[in-house]
């Protein structure tokens, strides 16, 4: 109890630095996040499209997801230096796989007779993209993105080692203090915030599903 009872206190004592911590700890995420949609919807869209590419993009981003996160931050900061930037581009490369690859699943997932139905009306292949396909493909991406969310605001704690801040920076700074409390801030308001962004994205999930059903 007493040392609940000083985590409490800690918190509110150090509410306003928390809290801008935590605001720049979603903002990497929500970055590294929108960069990975921007890039990966397009390679899951042509992976689809293309069957013969589809091993060669689903591999590279599964090496990707495979490569430790500290030693992805220390490549990556061989060559844009410390900083913001680092672990943006770093969380951007971790999300891509669950992007790609769920992109990738929800387009084959639309069921032939629907596409032909579109083809009966004189559909393009664009029209069928734009109109069917991707469309019904959305509650699988967003359960990529809901996954990717989760991975990032983890990832995101290691940003402090190549210059970043966010919540990392707490945990770091408790590591080098020896103070539990620190430590115990940190890794509290972070799982908090993956378990927030898990269940928001979750209904976001199932509401698009309800409403193609």
């Amino acid at each position: 109890m007493e040392f609940i009872s000083r985590l409490v206190q800690y918190i509110i004592e150090n509410y306003s630095e928390l809290l801008s911590l935590s605001i720049e700890h979603l903002l990497m995420v929500a970055y590294g996040i929108g960069l990975a949609l921007i890039v990966g919807v397009p390679l899951g869209i042509i992976a689809a499209k293309f069957e013969k590419l589809a091993p060669v993009i689903i591999s590279l981003t599964n090496i990707l997801q495979l490569i430790p996160s500290l030693a992805m931050l220390a490549i990556l900061m061989l060559y844009l230096g410390f900083g913001f930037e680092t672990i943006v581009v770093g969380l951007f490369l971790y999300s891509l796989l669950p992007i790609v690859k769920n992109t990738y699943v929800g387009i084959k997932e639309v069921d032939d007779s629907i596409i032909e139905a579109g083809v009966g009306n004189g559909m393009t292949t664009l029209q069928l993209l734009l109109k069917i396909q991707f469309p019904l493909s959305i509650p699988f991406l967003l359960a990529g993105v809901r996954l990717a969310a989760v991975i990032a605001i983890s990832v995101a704690t290691l940003g402090p080692y190549v210059g970043a801040g966010g919540l990392g920076k707490e945990i770091i700074s408790g590591i080098s203090l020896q103070s539990d409390v620190k430590i115990y801030a940190g890794t509290i308001i972070a799982t908090l915030m993956a378990i927030i962004a898990d269940i928001l994205l979750g209904k976001i999930e199932g509401k698009t599903k309800r409403r193609l059903a």
